[in-house]
């Protein structure tokens, strides 16, 4: 990505948005805002912080909902004009039964419940 820009909004393939508002050195900053009702970060928009490098590009945020706390990084290439992510999302609790046939409670998360990991592809929106 050199002599390019990571600057403007950018929509994954289920309409959420980053919007990257500044790229000084080599960092970015901006926001996230996720179209999934079904995700912690739903209903929010969420400040960015990350870095880049050339076509690299890491960034996270993070939110305290509620359903517990959580914290999201994504780290991506661009290729042909699209960003190429995996996302880690790692979630303290959630409000689900503890058990077949039991009403939601608020639960701690066992460690392997508590991490989702996925691919996403950002394009820039004009």
């Amino acid at each position: 990505m050199t002599n390019s820009t990571w600057l403007g909004r950018w929509r994954n393939q289920y309409g959420s948005v980053l919007t990257i508002t500044d790229q000084t050195d080599d960092t970015v900053t901006g926001t996230f805002r996720t179209a999934l009702a079904d995700s912690a970060f739903a209903g929010a928009e969420v400040p960015v912080t990350g870095v880049h490098r050339g076509a690299c590009l890491n960034f996270a945020f993070t939110r305290t909902g509620p359903d517990g706390d959580s914290i999201a990084s994504f780290t991506g290439l661009l290729r042909e004009g699209r960003l190429e992510t995996v996302w880690h999302v790692v979630q303290d609790t959630a409000v689900k039964p503890p058990g077949p046939g039991q009403a939601p409670e608020r639960i701690t998360l066992p460690w392997a419940h508590a991490v989702l990991t996925n691919a996403d592809t950002f394009t820039r929106e004009p």
